[in-house]
Formats: structure tokens, C-alpha cells, sequence
């Protein structure tokens, strides 16, 4: 009788694993495919379902894109720490052509295709701190990170997409200048952002002037290993960048004055940087840059999923 419920609780967890992943991809070749690029490239293009793809544990050394006709794919890692896609390309590596890669086409992953999802994975630029090296792209509409971990040093998280939502919930965020950047509007809720050794900039929104919201980060710690007072919270890649931190643990690293304007005057009446009742030895109000902005009550009102993604709700499936 107990070896018959064993079979049976068996049978049912395997049943319960064929209908939960549309693929899998394990490098020992016991699922479907054997990279996950072969996984994207069998995702039906323009489908109208979800297509879940489970990867397990390995370093996937592959150079990825999710192409724009992919929408609604979904990564789940077996092991957040284990489960990794890196590659190694960098802004001055050269191309066939003897051509600059630059940073655009230094990512290790290109995601285009729109509601894009990825849990428990770890994206990766190993090519270390050699300038611009940009570990995930992100152009597709209302892509979902939860509990992934973005590791590279310059430019590791390029939200790109014009007009792209994005959702960053309880990630790992590590770099050195200008880490976080791009156009899109991007919400980080209970992040980790790591400021590694060499200082830099946590941020570089160049949100466009059409845009009312860029990145908004909630609940989220700065913390690292770079010595005190060598980072800022942002500075603006284009001129009317975005960017609110709100109820954040604000670490050392962050100087007092808090915000940069990158050498250019007219960035400080145009860009819009805020804080909202940070706390820790990086938040000093009175020492903070005097075109930067502490919310009142009433105005981080303004700032709720709601209003910042308007017919999106990302904590939804």
C-alpha cells in the first residue's frame, strides 16, 4: 500500500510538471532543449497563451534574444544563485567587422517580445569592469522580473523601450556607473541595489519629456561594498529623467548632496528627481542638491501602481 501512494504521489508531481512548463532546459540534455535560446526560438510566435520555459541549474554562456513576435514567454530558474545566462560582450569588443560592439550591442540578453516574465534567474555580463557591458535589455511592453539578480559592473540594466513598463519585484541589483538606465518606466519594489567598489551613479533615466513617470523605486536598500559617499541616486542621461526613491533604506555609499546633473545647468530645472521618507546614513535632506524635491504626503500620492502603469497591474497573473 505505501509503495502504491508513492507511485502515485510521484505520478501526480510529474503530471503536475508536464502541465506547469510548456519546456524545459537543462544542459544534460533531460529536457526539451539543451539552450535557452532553442527554447525561445520554439515559443509559437504571436501565440495568445503564456509559454513557460523552466531552465535548470547551469551557467548558460549564450548571446540571447527574445524576439518581438515571443510575447507572453515566462522564465522560471530551478535555483535563483544556479541558475545563470551571462555572456562576455563589451562596448569597445569588436564585431566581425573590426567595428566597436558599442553598448547596445553588448547585452548578454535581448528581450523584445511584450508581457514578459522571469523568476528565480540570474542574468549576467561577465566580461567584468571594462566599461559598458550591459547584462539585460529590455524593449518588450510589461516585462516582470521577481527575485532575479542582475550582476555586471557599467550600464548592467538597460531599460530601453520607449513607452515599456517594467516591474523589478524583491531583485538583486549590482554595478558601478550609471547601472540602472534607460527610457522606460520601471518600478523596483523591495530591491536590493548593490553599489560595487569604484563608485558611480545608481541611476541614469532618460526618460522622455512626453513621459510623466520614469523609475520609481519602493521599499528598496541601497547597500555595497564601495566606501562611503562615492555614489549618487542619479543623474540625467537626457534632460527631463525621472527618478523617486520612497521609504528606501538609503546606505553610506550615497553622497549628501544626492543627484547629479551631469555637467549640464539646464538639467536642473528640467529633470525631476524626488524622495519620499527615506531613511539610513544616506538620506540627508538638508544636504541634498536644492533642485531636487522631498514629497509631501499628498504628492507621493501621485505615485501608486495604478497611476504609474495605468490599465497594468504587474502583481496580477
Amino acid at each position: 500500500m505505501k509503495q502504491l501512494i508513492a507511485f502515485l504521489c510521484l505520478s501526480w508531481l510529474l503530471i503536475g510538471r508536464a502541465v506547469a512548463y510548456d519546456f524545459v532546459v537543462a544542459q544534460d540534455g533531460s529536457g526539451n532543449y539543451k539552450t535557452v535560446q532553442e527554447a525561445f526560438n520554439a515559443v509559437p510566435d504571436f501565440r495568445k497563451k503564456v509559454t513557460t520555459i523552466f531552465i535548470k541549474r547551469g551557467t548558460y554562456k549564450e548571446k540571447l534574444i527574445l524576439a518581438g513576435s515571443k510575447n507572453l514567454v515566462k522564465l522560471i530558474g530551478e535555483d535563483l544563485k544556479n541558475t545563470i545566462l551571462t555572456y562576455d560582450d563589451y562596448n569597445q569588443k569588436k564585431n566581425i567587422f573590426g567595428e566597436d560592439k558599442g553598448t547596445s550591442g553588448s547585452s548578454s540578453i535581448y528581450i523584445y517580445g511584450s508581457d514578459f516574465s522571469a523568476e528565480n534567474i540570474t542574468f549576467q555580463n561577465s566580461s567584468g569592469p571594462v566599461g559598458q557591458a550591459v547584462a539585460v535589455w529590455v524593449a518588450g511592453d510589461k516585462a516582470r522580473f521577481k527575485n532575479c539578480r542582475f550582476l555586471g559592473f557599467q550600464d548592467t540594466l538597460y531599460t530601453y523601450g520607449y513607452g515599456s513598463r517594467q516591474y523589478y519585484q524583491d531583485c538583486y541589483i549590482e554595478g558601478t556607473v550609471d547601472f540602472i538606465f534607460g527610457s522606460s518606466t520601471a518600478w523596483f519594489e523591495g530591491c536590493t541595489i548593490f553599489c560595487k567598489k569604484g563608485g558611480g551613479y545608481v541611476t541614469a533615466a532618460s526618460t522622455p519629456d512626453s513621459t510623466r513617470y520614469g523609475y520609481v523605486f519602493r521599499n528598496c536598500k541601497i547597500t555595497g561594498d564601495a566606501p562611503a559617499g562615492s555614489f549618487v541616486l542619479g543623474r540625467p542621461w537626457r534632460p527631463y529623467a525621472k527618478t523617486v526613491f520612497m521609504q528606501c533604506e538609503l546606505g553610506e555609499q550615497i553622497r549628501p548632496e544626492g543627484w547629479d546633473h551631469w555637467e549640464k545647468e539646464s538639467n536642473k530645472q528640467t529633470a525631476s528627481y524626488a524622495e519620499y521618507k527615506n531613511r539610513g546614513k544616506g538620506f540627508q535632506p538638508p544636504r541634498r542638491v536644492s533642485w531636487s524635491k522631498q514629497l509631501t504626503d499628498q504628492q507621493a500620492q501621485e505615485y501608486t501602481l495604478d497611476k504609474v502603469f495605468r490599465n497594468w497591474n504587474p502583481t496580477k497573473e
